[in-house]
């Protein structure tokens, strides 16, 4: 299973964003478009960043009744993308009805993963403001094994989670994690952290990294060296 680092592109606007890439004169790195620039750019900038060569995942975290993710993600089939997402929250109808969407008519369709639960909740927000009781790692392992039965290729977790992900759901059900942060870097509003090459020894196949990389005096030397601890090379 291939495994690699995706940047989070957490943008406002396509000017930053090509800046940013244009810095990468050897590499196309797989990139995260999230809400903010697919908010402020529209499906345009999905197919300029595609254009480039870069692999996406449009990360947009669909979570509606099961006829609205179905057509929207009808819509997203068409991008292009190599993976795409949704709310496991959303229930089994839900992601069985987005798969459905998403598959175009000749079989073929991007990756499809779901939010266990964000990598900014803790225990204590999830008691408190979800009034779900139940230890957090439970509660992302049931929601995993939901996404499988329904059908989805894989998970977003905390890399605290990848491994017994694994455990549950087989070697092949992807675990996508991000609340990836360098040793010697802040958590900023993460919760649930870890650094890359740990990342690696407990299973994520692929890992989301944002400030640490597009914030960095030098970003092609930060991706680098992510790319060098997870990969291990």
């Amino acid at each position: 299973m291939a495994k690699d680092v995706i940047i989070a592109c957490d943008f406002a606007s396509e000017e930053e964003t090509m800046t940013f890439l244009n810095k990468f004169t050897e590499e196309r790195p797989f990139v995260k478009i999230g809400m903010e620039l697919y908010y402020a750019c529209g499906p345009s900038i999905v197919k300029k960043i595609k254009d480039r060569g870069h692999p996406i995942f449009l990360d947009l975290k669909l979570h509606d009744i099961p006829n609205t993710v179905k057509k929207a993600m009808a819509v997203l089939s068409n991008l292009d993308v190599d993976i795409c997402n949704l709310h496991a929250a959303g229930t089994t109808a839900m992601m069985k009805a987005a798969l459905e969407g998403l598959t175009r008519p000749d079989g073929t369709r991007p990756l499809l993963i779901a939010v266990t639960q964000l990598t900014s909740t803790d225990q204590e927000a999830m008691e408190r403001d979800l009034l779900i009781k139940e230890p957090i790692d439970q509660v992302v392992m049931h929601y995993a094994l939901t996404a499988k039965n329904a059908g989805l290729d894989g998970v977003v977790c905390s890399p605290l989670e990848a491994g017994k992900v694994h455990d549950v759901c087989g070697e092949s059900f992807l675990t996508v994690t991000p609340g990836v942060r360098f040793a010697d870097s802040g958590a900023d509003d993460q919760k649930r952290v870890m650094t890359p090459a740990k990342a690696r020894e407990v299973g994520s196949d692929y890992i989301v990294v944002g400030r640490p990389i597009t914030q960095a005096s030098d970003p092609v030397a930060a991706y680098r060296r992510c790319v060098s601890e997870f990969l291990g090379k």
